[in-house]
């Protein structure tokens, strides 16, 4: 188990394969843990040095009071890249994931090569959302949340076939309530439009077409605003493709990364 201080937080993180392999930086989602990657990995190519954290409330890691800010974050992912040995990387986000590497890129571009931003935005959802969301987990906790969170997250058809759906709800309800409303509130009070837009790095961006927190739209303006990014749609999976869908969403990022992290 590895940890490491970030701005007086401990954050627990870890690496999987060779250790002169071509580093990714994996980034989750509001209300998970670097388990939420673990169906896609195998399916990535070999030779991957895959660098995964939980952020500061989630899962391991310590669970400072909130708010958080989106540039804390994005600190926070720099200093588990240090820890890893990794000056630089490829740089997968899921969500808020993806807003914190678009975060990174914009201050520390040197530490990007290329970014895949799935299931994300430049800006997500309205503040008042958000302030409902903070004061309904101050309220009565992650409970309450956890079933709509899960419509949100998978399809229809996913939810009633898929057993495992209620493990990834117990996630959510553990996560701590500092922790998840503390990246709320990160999330409400960022807007990247204008820093994105100034990105250059490689990337695509990636979204299920049934999801329902960062809707295709969203997602399709987000690659807009980055010269030449890709864009690419998952049909009929929602908000969590590297759950529901490990397989069509490795497709995706697998040419991505050859391309990428090996150069």
């Amino acid at each position: 188990m590895k940890s490491v201080d970030s701005q007086g937080r401990r954050l627990h993180w870890r690496a999987d394969g060779p250790a002169d392999g071509a580093p990714v930086l994996f980034v989750n989602s509001l209300g998970t843990d670097l388990r939420v990657w673990d169906p896609l990995l195998p399916l990535l190519p070999e030779g991957l040095l895959i660098i995964r954290f939980d952020k500061p409330g989630h899962g391991l890691s310590d669970a400072p009071p909130p708010p958080y800010t989106m540039a804390d974050l994005a600190t926070d992912a720099a200093a588990v890249m240090d820890a890893a040995g990794a000056p630089g990387a490829v740089i997968v986000g899921l969500s808020i994931g993806g807003m914190i590497a678009q975060s990174l890129a914009a201050s520390a571009p040197e530490r990007v090569r290329a970014l895949a931003l799935v299931d994300t935005g430049h800006k997500i959802g309205a503040p008042e959302i958000w302030n409902e969301r903070i004061a309904a987990i101050e309220a009565g906790g992650l409970e309450p949340l956890a079933d709509p969170i899960m419509e949100r997250w998978f399809s229809a058809p996913y939810r009633a076939a898929e057993p495992t759906v209620r493990l990834w709800r117990n996630m959510v309800v553990r996560t701590t309530g500092a922790g998840y409303a503390g990246c709320s509130a990160a999330i409400r009070d960022t807007d990247l439009t204008e820093t994105t837009r100034q990105i250059t790095k490689p990337t695509i961006c990636v979204v299920g077409t049934a999801d329902g927190s960062t809707p295709p739209a969203l997602v399709k303006e987000l690659a807009g605003l980055i010269p030449g990014a890709g864009y690419h749609e998952i049909e009929g999976v929602g908000h969590i493709p590297c759950v529901e869908a490990p397989d069509r969403l490795a497709a995706i990022l697998s040419p991505f990364l050859t391309e990428h992290a090996f150069s």
